[in-house]
């Protein structure tokens, strides 16, 4: 994906990818990136759990509209199985 996510950036789409190796994530230059340590397979968290799965798209999204330049790996430290969510403000991502 990160390939790809280069090849749209060069056409002037701004991209975010979610990811869970760092070192991957770092050698193909992901344009941005929000990385959590989770099992491979699961970038949007447990199955099951939509406060989650909706936290990390929020999170992309949050991550496309805040970062000024590419090349950032946002890591906001989730814990896998061991973090309670609540409803992300989606109001935050409104053009204001």
């Amino acid at each position: 994906m990160g390939l790809i996510a280069r090849a749209i950036e060069a056409n002037g789409i701004p991209t975010v990818s979610i990811s869970i190796t760092k070192e991957l994530t770092e050698s193909v230059g992901v344009p941005r990136a929000v990385l959590v340590k989770w099992p491979l397979g699961h970038p949007l968290g447990e199955p099951n759990q939509p406060l989650q799965q909706r936290t990390m798209i929020f999170e992309a999204l949050k991550l496309l509209k805040e970062a000024d330049k590419a090349g950032i790996i946002h890591e906001p430290g989730f814990r896998w199985k061991r973090q309670s969510y609540s409803e992300p403000d989606w109001s935050l991502l409104a053009n204001q």
